[in-house]
């Protein structure tokens, strides 16, 4: 899959900004502030519908302008047309595939699959179980649109139950009782899917977080990735462990109102040699680990759904030394189409720019191929 242009309009920085990309990489070049990152997230909001910079879309609008609006057109088999729209005097946004309106997340998310890497990735190895199950349902809802159903609907469930729980704190009743049993079970069900589904996940991931890493890294180190669940489960019925743990809890959900158990409290351990990353891992290994994983969703999400996802990298060489940094340049080459944003080249010697690679310069926001 392929990205072969970009049509900017209010998008922060770039008030009419044009662009054509290579098939190969994209380099764009340019000082801090100049737009490069903005390309990135415009691309973003093309495959998933949304920032990675900003949850409200008003701040994407450039300032003194009431909307913004990003098009563009990918070719694989066929080729689509893409376009989102944003109307800040209603708060509103459209997405337009073919110029069909698409309304469901369901309908677009990993369509036009993609892969972000950036200095914010340091949540994922150094940061709450909520940014690892962040980036794994991120991984397998683009894989799988009945995960991603899954997932909609139990987060729908914990709301809706929360909310039962907060009421339950005032006042008790037999038919409350009732509704937090039937509650109870759809979180069950829910659950025990997206658990069952998040340990295929991991068995199919990790022979592709370990070859990322020996590309990588060329010591003799072995990542490893522990999905701990249900209160580190240790074997048995999950279905019936979940039902079992839920029970034993009841009186502290009702006291704290809060849903305590279920795969919303998972976590992933991420290890090297066989010790926890978070507690023991240099800023080397973090980094290293935090490429790996995206290297590794890149390439099983290319197994899985048979489509080559676009690969963003923003500002990501800065923060490594030399040989890892030389390590995925080389690595790169065997990716589909890639965006890198870069101060310099001047700064990055290891990079090499190839004939059908292509170097975007921005400045304010205006373009100058190089």
């Amino acid at each position: 899959m392929i990205l072969t242009s970009i049509k900017l309009s209010n998008f922060r920085i770039h008030k009419k900004t044009e662009l054509e990309f290579s098939e190969r990489l994209n380099y764009l070049v340019g000082g801090n502030g100049q737009g490069k990152t903005s390309i990135l997230e415009s691309i973003y909001y093309l495959c998933t519908t949304k920032s990675f910079e900003t949850k409200a879309d008003s701040e994407a609008v450039t300032f003194g302008e009431y909307n913004f609006e990003i098009a563009g057109d990918f070719k694989d088999i066929t080729e689509n047309k893409v376009r989102v729209s944003y109307l800040a005097n209603e708060n509103k946004k459209f997405y337009y595939l073919n110029d069909k309106q698409l309304t469901r997340s369901s309908e677009i998310i990993g369509r036009f699959p993609v892969v972000l890497l950036t200095p914010a990735d340091h949540s994922i190895t150094q940061g709450a179980p909520g940014d690892r199950r962040k980036f794994v349902d991120s991984v397998i809802s683009q894989a799988s649109s009945t995960y991603l159903q899954t997932l909609l609907e139990y987060n729908k469930t914990l709301r809706q139950r929360s909310s039962l729980l907060n009421r339950m704190r005032e006042k008790t009743d037999r038919q409350m009782l009732r509704e937090l049993d039937a509650w109870t079970e759809k979180l069950v069900q829910s659950g025990t899917e997206i658990i069952n589904h998040r340990i295929n996940f991991i068995n199919e991931f990790y022979p592709f977080v370990v070859e990322s890493y020996s590309r990588i890294m060329e010591e003799n180190e072995a990542p490893g990735i522990v999905y701990s669940f249900l209160n580190n489960f240790m074997g048995g019925d999950i279905k019936e462990r979940f039902e079992n743990l839920l029970s034993g809890r009841r009186n502290d959900e009702l006291r704290r109102a809060a849903n305590l158990v279920g795969p919303h409290r998972d976590d992933f351990i991420l290890t090297i040699n066989n010790l926890n990353l978070k507690t023991y891992g240099s800023q080397g290994q973090h980094k290293t680990f935090q490429a790996v994983l995206r290297f590794a969703e890149f390439f099983y999400l290319k197994n899985v759904t048979g489509k080559t996802p676009i690969f963003l990298l923003d500002d990501v060489f800065g923060e490594l030394d030399a040989n890892r940094a030389g390590s995925i340049s080389l690595y790169l080459k065997e990716v589909g189409q890639a965006f890198v944003t870069l101060t310099d080249f001047a700064n990055f010697k290891f990079l090499t720019k190839e004939e059908d690679d292509k170097a975007i310069k921005l400045q304010n926001g205006t373009v100058a191929y190089a």
